[in-house]
């Protein structure tokens, strides 16, 4: 059995940006009003011809270029995302199909905003398991497709992008925080599904805000803080905290309430919006473009959001 590692990450957003002041055109609302609730300030929107296999695509190459490999080498593709408009052929398909690979194994994992954390769990079961060598884990959403544009409750939310991971196996025998992806705190509150929800013909996302706003920053400290005792560490120790990025006013008190005193806080949210599954890899990897972290420091990767479920690892930065 082997551990596995992140080599390489990626990210992509649209190129059309929706500030503030659009969405204040187009329903009741403001940028004062949106800041101070939510702590959004710009978000990118796909276009129609911009589907989500696309952005995940784009992230994945730049993720791959990055690790130095090619799409060949990849034996595994593992797509996050709430938002793919067919049953089939699934988006990992889809995205394996852009990219040229000769026949990896593809997987979709539909966690929403938690999905990228399940993936990268499930990626890195498979690598130990002896089931791949070498991984594409992407998050991918295009929430503008799920959105009422009439709701300025939910439409000042959210945004579209994708983010990537490139994760390989380390040498046999590399335990604890030095294998790279340390082990999943995962978990759901099933009975809450309904706090969260993208639903209906055609589907709409919705959300009770307050009772997510309740649940995850009372609940999620321990959660977040396991995650970091089972990789063998103390929030004292994280070098960065990458949180799905909801809303400002969950990332912050979350953050602090972790304990993560010495850490950067990912804080994309501000100028992405809520990317459901993309939020995570797409934080993570502007981090480590901005060189706000350095290679092998350890980073908590923490995912929460719809059906209420969570799931966090801490890694160390490729």
């Amino acid at each position: 059995m082997s551990g596995s590692r992140i080599t390489a990450v990626g990210h992509y957003q649209p190129a059309r940006v929706l500030t503030n002041e659009d969405l204040a055109g187009m329903v009741d609302t403001s940028d004062a009003w949106i800041t101070s609730r939510v702590g959004i300030r710009t978000r990118h929107i796909a276009g129609p011809d911009e589907p989500v296999d696309e952005l995940a695509a784009h992230a994945a190459a730049k993720a791959l270029a990055a690790a130095g490999r090619t799409p060949e080498e990849i034996d595994l593709v593992l797509v996050a995302t709430s938002t793919a408009t067919d049953r089939s052929p699934n988006m990992a398909a889809r995205v394996a199909a852009r990219l040229g690979m000769p026949g990896p194994a593809v997987m979709d994992v539909n966690v929403v905003c938690a999905g990228f954390t399940h993936a990268l769990a499930t990626a890195d079961h498979a690598v130990r398991a002896g089931g791949a060598e070498r991984v594409l884990v992407i998050g991918a959403d295009k929430m503008s497709d799920v959105t009422d544009w009439t709701d300025r409750t939910t439409c000042v939310l959210v945004g579209d992008g994708a983010g990537a991971a490139v994760v390989e196996a380390t040498e046999a025998g590399t335990e604890g925080p030095a294998a790279g992806i340390g082990p999943v705190l995962w978990g759901s509150v099933p009975e809450m599904g309904h706090a969260v929800r993208i639903e209906g013909t055609p589907p709409r996302f919705a959300q009770e805000g307050q009772s997510v706003y309740r649940w995850a920053t009372t609940r999620l400290p321990e959660f977040a803080r396991r995650a970091c005792e089972k990789a063998g560490l103390t929030p004292e120790d994280l070098a960065a905290v990458v949180l799905h990025q909801a809303n400002l006013r969950i990332v912050e008190p979350l953050a602090r309430r972790i304990g993560a005193v010495n850490a950067v806080v990912a804080r994309d949210v501000v100028d992405s919006g809520n990317t459901s599954a993309a939020s995570i890899p797409l934080a993570f990897s502007k981090l480590v473009e901005q060189g706000a972290v350095s290679s092998g420091d350890p980073v908590l990767l923490f995912g929460f959001g719809g059906n209420l479920s969570y799931a966090g690892q801490v890694v160390r930065c490729p």
